[in-house]
């Protein structure tokens, strides 16, 4: 059994609680995920731990968090900003980051995924595709195959279709469609039901 800390108490980390909830009814004991609890400042116990109803406890804040040996985080935080700046600073405490891929997931044998990810149910990994750190993708996306994805981008029930390249820090709104061998660059907001047909480099803000 994995022990893990997620970092947050509000909708995303409810959200993924609930699925690493449902996966563990549906794997062996040595499999399952065991949360140890939250870590979020004070002023969100009463915000979101307690709407929540979150079982376990909140143990600390960022800021007085010190990793200990069989513990891993995981980020259920969907701002894109302030999770790099958590990221950076679990960074500097040597904290271990675990990835969180429900069982309903398809992903191919030679598709490569670094550390800190986060795919909720039902969604699909394309073969030969490679998928860098810390990036959440919800529920029902699918990233077609040989592509690439690069770090921290947030993907919310987004279609990626084959030989798509994209950098780092993107947000991707619901529904939200790349058409092939598209390339996004970094910082860039797509909004919901978007299709990009075209690539485009930085910090564009696309919308209808």
């Amino acid at each position: 059994m994995k022990n893990i800390i997620i970092i947050g108490t509000g909708a995303v980390a409810a959200e993924l609680t609930s699925y690493i909830e449902d996966n563990n009814a549906r794997l062996d004991l040595d499999n399952r995920i065991n949360i140890l609890g939250y870590i979020d400042y004070d002023y969100n116990i009463e915000k979101y731990w307690r709407k929540y109803n979150l079982k376990a406890p909140v143990l600390c804040d960022i800021d007085s968090y010190s990793p200990s040996v069989n513990e891993e985080v995981l980020i259920g935080i969907s701002d894109i900003q302030f999770r790099n700046s958590i990221i950076d600073k679990l960074i500097k405490k040597n904290a271990s980051f675990a990835s969180f891929i429900h069982s309903s997931v398809i992903v191919p044998q030679f598709a490569q995924i670094g550390i800190g990810n986060i795919i909720y149910p039902f969604c699909i990994i394309g073969p030969n595709t490679v998928i860098g750190n810390f990036n959440m993708i919800t529920s029902y996306s699918f990233i077609s195959h040989d592509c690439s994805i690069g770090n921290g981008n947030f993907f919310s029930t987004a279609g990626i279709a084959g030989r798509v390249n994209i950098g780092n820090n993107n947000f991707l709104g619901i529904r939200s469609t790349i058409i092939p061998h598209v390339t996004i660059g970094n910082n860039n907001v797509i909004q919901a039901g978007m299709v990009v047909d075209k690539s485009i480099k930085d910090k564009i803000y696309i919308e209808i």
